[in-house]
């Protein structure tokens, strides 16, 4: 009899663990080396948990890798901070929300320590209102609305330039229920310029009393006038106007129209892009051999362009997929997909792969 067919220490079926060895039972019944809380924060950090996987559901994964990630915490939430801030900012990961969601746990449930350390990062990491918001969203499920806590997003509003402040307050106004002016009634900020008080007490109260307060930025200025507008050539001239105007700035009723895109689009940033080429084509504004879609193509592929706004080439694959499919996978909004943007896109995920820079691993 061959007793080695039966026990083999350098190789084996694996539905079966090597024997003598440290193999764990994965998710698909089979049996693996398992990794360190390090590597599956490193993991959870880039490829996060949405939609689970073909053999786990979302919530269990995410429950895993959330125990790991407050195993490494209590190990070193220091680390475990720096390496959220290390991996957002160098833009490794396609989205930013398990960076928020692991910085949320190291503001909750770390020591003092790494819970002043999670906070001081957060304009590191949450570098967008949306992103704010869902921090915010987060961190409540891990501690209450402490001075520290308030301290650090009082931070986030007060150390911005005016202008910028404004044009996310513009762009960017509520995720998931959390607007500005629950994030500043809650940490209550106190302005550092004229122009930061205007804008508090615009979002705080002015702005539902359709009211504008002196020393107001001219971007607020230029989005409430446009509110208020009932016509679409009065739109476009605004736009055309007002060049900092973005899509997000528009009122609902007017974003079917291809003439409004047509006006925004010298200006329209490649992730702004991205997301709407559906919506561009499905109105018309992209169609075979138009002006307009020979700028999309050429915004598309500009290296510049995509890496400035750290373009990521896995959303340049989800895009290509979605256009290809010619529908989303939300709604009932459908398109023709255009062969110029398709190969536009293709070219883009290759040239976002120099957005990322190699680790030199598997």
């Amino acid at each position: 009899m061959n007793y080695g067919a039966h026990v083999n220490t350098r190789g084996n079926n694996v539905t079966e663990p090597i024997i003598g060895s440290r193999q764990v039972e994965n998710s698909t019944g089979g049996y693996v080396w398992p990794v360190d809380d390090w590597k599956r924060l490193d993991r959870f950090l880039v490829l996060g948990t949405e939609g689970g996987t073909y053999y786990i559901s979302e919530r269990k994964l995410t429950v895993e890798n959330a125990s790991s990630v407050l195993r490494a915490i209590k190990a070193d939430g220091t680390r475990v901070v720096s390496r959220v801030v290390e991996i957002s900012e160098s833009g490794r990961a396609p989205k930013n929300d398990p960076a928020l969601f692991v910085l949320a746990m190291a503001a909750g449930l770390g020591d003092e320590k790494t819970r002043h350390t999670a906070l001081d990062a957060l304009p590191k990491v949450a570098r967008i209102a949306t992103h704010l918001f869902a921090f915010i969203e987060q961190v409540n499920e891990f501690r209450g609305w402490g001075p520290a806590l308030c301290r650090a997003v009082s931070r986030w509003f007060t150390e911005k330039d005016a202008n910028a402040l404004a044009y996310q307050m513009v762009k960017y106004r509520e995720r998931n229920g959390w607007s500005h002016r629950d994030a500043i009634t809650l940490s209550h900020p106190k302005p550092p310029t004229a122009e930061h008080q205007a804008l508090f007490r615009w979002v705080t109260r002015e702005k539902v009393l359709n009211a504008l307060p002196a020393n107001i930025p001219n971007l607020v200025e230029a989005f409430v006038a446009l509110q208020q507008m009932k016509d679409a050539g009065d739109v476009i001239r605004h736009i055309q106007k007002h060049r900092e105007l973005t899509w997000e700035m528009i009122p609902t009723e007017f974003l079917g129209q291809a003439k409004v895109w047509e006006a925004l689009l010298p200006n329209l940033l490649p992730t702004a892009l991205i997301r709407n080429l559906g919506r561009l084509t499905a109105n018309g504004l992209i169609a075979p051999m138009s002006d307009a879609a020979r700028v999309v193509a050429r915004k598309l592929t500009d290296q510049g362009s995509l890496r400035k706004a750290r373009v990521h080439p896995i959303a340049v694959l989800g895009a290509l997929a979605t256009y290809r499919q010619g529908h989303g996978a939300k709604g009932d909004l459908s398109w023709t997909p255009e062969t110029q943007v398709i190969d536009a896109l293709d070219e883009a995920f290759y040239m976002a792969f120099g957005n990322v820079e190699p680790c030199g691993k598997r």
